[in-house]
C-alpha cells in the first residue's frame, strides 16, 4: 500500500519529523510493505455488492500488527478514575491515576476505574490503524489520543485510514480519511487539543 494524503493537526507531523524522524520512516516502510492484493479476501454478502471480492479490514489490521510488531511497536494502556462530579473531574484529570482516586475519595465521591488502550505506541507516539466503523475513528481522534496526551503518555497521535477510493472496495460502514478530515475541520483549529497526523492510504 502507499500513502495518498497526510494531514498534520497542531503540527503533529512536524513534531515527528523534528524529534522522531526514524518513527516517520518506520511508518512509511510499514505501509509500503502491506500487500493490498493479499488482503482482498472478503466475499461480500451485502445486497449492493453481492459476491463481490472486497478488501478485508481484519486482514489489513493483521498485516499492520505483524509489521509494526517487528519494529517493537506495542499495545499500551492508560488507567484513570472518573466520578459523577464534573468540576472534580476537571480538577483531577491531569493527576496520576493513584492521586485521582485519592482526591475523588477525599471529596466523598465514588471513584470509578476506567482506561483507554492504544494498539501501537513507541517513543511517545501512538498509532491507531482504523478500518472499522465511522464511530471508531471519532473515538480514536477525540477520546483515545486525547486521553493518552492528557495522561502524558504521548506527544502525537497517528490515525491510519483508508482513502474513500479504498473504502469503496470494502464493506459498508467503514470510515475513511476524507470524512475524518472534515470532522476535524468543522471543530475549529484547536480541537481536539492534541497533535495528530491523519494518514490516508490506498492500494
Amino acid at each position: 500500500m502507499r500513502i495518498e494524503k497526510v494531514h498534520s493537526h497542531l503540527n503533529g507531523r512536524e513534531w515527528i519529523l523534528v524529534h522522531e524522524r526514524k518513527i516517520w520512516s518506520e511508518i512509511e516502510k510499514v505501509i509500503s510493505v502491506i500487500d493490498a492484493k493479499a488482503c482482498k479476501t472478503k466475499v461480500s454478502g451485502e445486497k449492493t455488492m453481492k459476491d463481490r471480492l472486497l478488501y478485508s479490514p481484519t486482514a489489513i489490521n493483521k498485516c499492520f500488527k505483524t509489521e509494526l510488531a517487528k519494529l517493537n511497536w506495542g499495545e499500551v494502556r492508560t488507567d484513570y478514575w472518573v466520578t459523577d462530579d464534573f468540576d472534580l473531574i476537571r480538577k483531577t484529570i491531569t493527576l496520576p491515576a493513584a492521586e485521582q482516586k485519592k482526591r475523588i475519595e477525599s471529596e466523598r465521591k465514588q471513584p470509578i476505574r476506567s482506561y483507554n488502550q492504544t494498539d501501537f505506541q513507541k517513543n511517545r507516539v501512538a498509532i491507531e490503524v482504523q478500518f472499522g466503523k465511522y464511530s471508531f475513528i471519532s473515538y480514536d481522534i477525540f477520546v483515545k489520543h486525547m486521553a493518552f496526551y492528557v495522561g502524558d503518555k504521548i506527544d502525537v497521535g497517528i490515525e491510519i485510514l483508508p482513502m474513500k477510493s479504498l473504502q469503496g472496495e470494502m464493506s459498508l460502514g467503514v470510515g475513511y480519511y476524507e470524512a475524518a478530515l472534515y470532522d476535524i475541520a468543522r471543530q475549529g483549529r484547536g480541537v481536539p487539543a492534541v497533535p495528530l497526523v491523519l494518514i490516508g492510504i490506498v492500494p
